[in-house]
This record gives structure tokens, sequence and C-alpha cells, in this order.
């Protein structure tokens, strides 16, 4: 095996121009850590807001830092504590964000945050789950608990994340709404959306009653989010950390989500997969070479699905 591989590096903040395709040294592994031949990666915003520098008080990152913390591919090397995995193994991850990421050729990951790759889905397919699966399922599922039977509102339904937790909250036995755009309405509803919202031309906000809503845009979709909730139910974020004192303002919960690495929900999601439960869309795929290109159609917000690098 080479020594070396290729990676996309940044060494500054800043816009896309920060991100390089490099050739750097081969990560080493730990006692409890495997080497991952990477064959493709997600992209999501996060990767952008990382390069922007909008996480930097919150992720303490050493530059020059690989991007991506998403992906599929084949180990290639086992660390010496390892026994429940071998050579060739087909796994996905969403791994550590506080260290190098998967755009990238290999990457060395801790054993604890694989899960062997869903068997029906291709490599693409794979790197296309993890991070906005686990995103879904630990908002839905560990900060707020969704019962079968609860009206939850999920913001943007036809991104990466709204299409996983349209997926798991019907999976649940939940009456689904959702926002989107015209033309993604009837994508949505394939999805299992119960009642789709055109943002185009219907305001969400005169919705009442919901037991949870579940916002991916943060700004003032969150803001105008709380009026939609019964008493106490519950609003969980992804993108802003809601307001508590709001939040008593109009009785009802607030929660903030920040993905973790989980490779037991992994294997829980590999299954939803492989058993029919649960689809995934690719957006659009690039190679590593594109990665800036990639990243740009992730800011735009413009996306069906997921953004994919070809290792």
């Amino acid at each position: 095996m080479s020594k070396v591989m290729k990676a996309v590096r940044m060494h500054e903040y800043g816009g896309v121009e920060q991100l390089q395709v490099e050739t750097v040294p081969l990560p080493n592994i730990e006692s409890s850590e495997v080497l991952v031949n990477i064959k493709a990666a997600g992209v999501n915003p996060v990767d952008w807001k990382i390069r922007n520098g909008l996480l930097k008080e919150a992720i303490p990152h050493r530059l020059p830092l690989i991007p991506g913390w998403d992906f599929s591919g084949e180990i290639v090397a086992l660390g010496s504590d390892i026994s429940d995995w071998k050579i060739g193994d087909a796994v996905y991850s969403r791994s550590n964000i506080a260290r190098d990421g998967s755009y990238a050729e290999y990457i060395a990951v801790d054993a604890s945050e694989i899960a062997a790759k869903p068997q029906s889905l291709d490599w693409r397919e794979a790197a296309a789950v993890p991070l906005v699966t686990l995103t879904a399922w630990q908002s839905l599922f560990d900060s707020v608990a969704l019962q079968a039977g609860q009206k939850v509102l999920i913001h943007a339904g036809a991104g990466g994340v709204g299409i996983a937790a349209i997926q798991l909250a019907k999976i649940k036995g939940a009456e689904v709404y959702t926002t989107t755009s015209t033309k993604n309405i009837e994508f949505v509803k394939d999805l299992g959306a119960d009642n789709v919202i055109d943002y185009t031309q219907d305001d969400f906000a005169t919705l009442r009653d919901l037991d949870v809503v579940f916002d991916t845009l943060g700004g003032e979709v969150l803001a105008q989010s709380w009026q939609t909730l019964k008493p106490g139910g519950t609003l969980v974020s992804i993108v802003d950390t809601p307001d508590d004192a709001t939040a008593k303002q109009w009785n009802v919960n607030a929660a903030f989500c920040f993905v973790q690495p989980n490779a037991d929900q992994l294997r829980h999601i590999a299954e939803l997969f492989d058993t029919g439960k649960m689809r995934t869309f690719i957006d659009s795929v690039y190679t590593l070479e594109n990665a800036a290109e990639a990243q740009q159609r992730s800011e735009s917000h413009r996306a069906r699905g997921k953004i994919i690098l070809d290792i």
C-alpha cells in the first residue's frame, strides 16, 4: 500500500477556494482504529459551515483540515485491538467531526464509529446515509421520543435530513407535515408525507396543535415555528439552539441536536434500508477534484437528496 494519498484540505477558513487537492501522508491508526479505503463520501452543510469558520468556536479543529464526515468504504488495515472486523469488510460511518474527514482516499476511524454497509446499497448510496439519517434519528427519537399518532412538522422535507426524517417518522407511525417547494410536492408525498405545505404559496405558521416541530433551517423559520405547537409540544433544531425563555413563553419544550457518531444506530438504519423500509436519494455526484463545486451545490440549498463525492 502506498504511504501517501490524495485528499482535499483547507489551510485557512474562507470560501471554496480554500479547498485544495493535495498529496498527503496516509493516516496512522491507533490500536482501537481501522483504516478505511473510502469509496464515496457525503457532502453536508456542516462541511461548508466549518470551512467558512462558522463553527470554529464550537469545534476546535487544527488546520490544515480534511473536511467531510460521511462515507462508505472498505477496511484495509486493523488496529491491534480490533477483533470484530476483518480486512475487506464494507463499512459506512459518520465519523468524529473533530478529526480529519472523508474528502480523501483513506480515513483512520475508531471502530466504535463504523457499521457494516447496508448490503442493498452501492457505495454512493451508502455514503448518502449516515450523517443525515443519524441526525434525523437522534433528533426525533433521542431528543424528542416521537410517538405513533403524534403530529410532526419536518421543515425542508426534500433535503437530505428531511428525506430521512419523513421516512423515520412514518416508520414510527406519526402523522407527518412537511414544507417544500412546488416542484418537490409529489416527491415528499411519495416519501410518506401526509400533509405538504408549499412554502412558495402557503404559510406553515398557520398550523396549530402540532406535537413536534423538527427545524432544519433555523432563523425566521424557527421563530415562526413556536406558535404551531400545542402546549407541552417540542421544537427540536439542528441549526440554532432554541431559546428556553421563548419555549417557556409558549409553554412548550425545546431541544438542540448535534449529531454524534453511533454505530448501534447505524446498524438499525442499515436494516431499515435492507428490508426496504427506507430509501436514499442522490442529488448529484462529483469527483474529489470538484469538491468545491459540490460544496457550492450544498450551499445553494437547492439539492434534492444527497451530494456525493466519488473517491
